[in-house]
């Protein structure tokens, strides 16, 4: 489709949402001239769409009362994979073109769902969180999402069928608090009334769910994001790793983000603000600490290791390469990879 016809369809979607839409608005949203548009709203009349001109101080184009296109036939799945590819879309920084077109996708796809299924969406769309700029994300089974989507919104209780990572299979009665997307999969946090502690499940290891009758009361200022990643900040791995770091939060998270790292951050002094650098703790943990050494460099702010001991020696080693190479004129060695010559 060349780009003018798409734009003469985002038009027409731009008027079919209702009202009158004055030139200059409609220009913006579609990044074209006033002149461009009166080319556009005069194809659209000769397809014998019902475009009317409204003369005056708010004039502008609207269409006859009544007009709507033929329904875009979409099943529950499909609605829920573009709805929620149209918000991931939307959060990636789209450009104002993109972004009315995301918009006016959604108000399409909203006006051929039946009711009760745009409900159970628009409660998905309202409640979700993400934890970072979402690339691709796998859709989850939509009756699956949906149901615990109405959960969370009416505080009712489900019972799931859930298989944990060695695919044992256990009946769970979850309260959810939130779903979050994060790492490219789907997650609920709740409490799991079974043990009466709150946990997190992958929304696609989730065989079965079920509506209960029961009803809860969630936290008060629970943040269902904030909780999966402090979560996976704080799993079991080899090595617990404390640092000290002299630097503002927004630099310390720009490499270390909430889903690696725990940050204990005071509040600033009176003197300071939250672009003042200051010392500040992190912890987390790591199955391999080879990483590490990099990456701090990388934020070249003044840092202590306070464990473990070994990181210590990683980052000496790492200095000490990056010292040589630094230093280097020419070959200093034979042994060295750059220097080794066939014999």
């Amino acid at each position: 489709m060349s780009p003018p016809t798409s734009r003469v369809l985002t038009l027409l979607e731009l008027l079919q949402s209702g009202g009158t839409r004055t030139v200059a608005e409609l220009a913006g949203r579609l990044g074209v001239e006033g002149r461009t548009v009166r080319r556009y709203v005069r194809q659209l009349i000769d397809l014998d769409v019902p475009v009317e001109s409204v003369r005056g101080r708010y004039g502008g184009y609207r269409l006859a009362p009544g007009y709507r296109l033929p329904p875009l036939m979409l099943g529950n799945d499909e609605a829920l994979a573009v709805l929620l590819g149209l918000v991931a879309g939307r959060r990636a920084g789209l450009t104002a073109t993109e972004r009315t077109a995301s918009e006016t996708a959604s108000a399409k796809i909203r006006r051929i769902l039946p009711k009760h299924i745009a409900r159970r969406l628009d409660a998905l769309l309202e409640d979700l969180a993400f934890t970072d700029q979402p690339g691709q994300f796998d859709t989850p089974d939509a009756e699956v999402l949906l149901t615990v989507a109405d959960a969370v919104r009416h505080r009712r209780a489900v019972s799931i069928r859930y298989a944990d990572r060695e695919g044992r299979h256990s009946e769970r009665t979850l309260h959810a608090y939130g779903i979050v997307a994060h790492g490219g999969r789907w997650y609920v946090t709740g409490e799991d009334a079974r043990v009466g502690e709150s946990r997190t499940f992958r929304l696609d290891r989730i065989a079965y769910v079920r509506a209960l009758p029961d009803t809860f009361e969630a936290p008060v200022d629970f943040d269902p994001a904030e909780h999966v990643l402090s979560g996976f900040a704080s799993a079991e791995y080899r090595h617990e790793v404390a640092l000290r770091i002299h630097g503002t939060v927004g630099q310390i998270r720009a490499v270390l983000p909430a889903s690696v790292a725990r940050l204990e951050a005071q509040a600033p002094t009176a003197d300071e603000d939250a672009r003042t650098p200051r010392w500040l703790r992190v912890e987390l943990r790591a199955e391999r600490l080879d990483w590490l050494p990099p990456v701090l460099a990388s934020l070249d702010r003044p840092f202590v290791i306070e464990r473990p001991a070994e990181l210590r020696d990683l980052v000496a080693a790492f200095a000490d390469r990056l010292a040589s190479y630094a230093t280097e004129s020419g070959c200093v060695a034979d042994t060295h990879p750059r220097c080794a010559t066939s014999g």
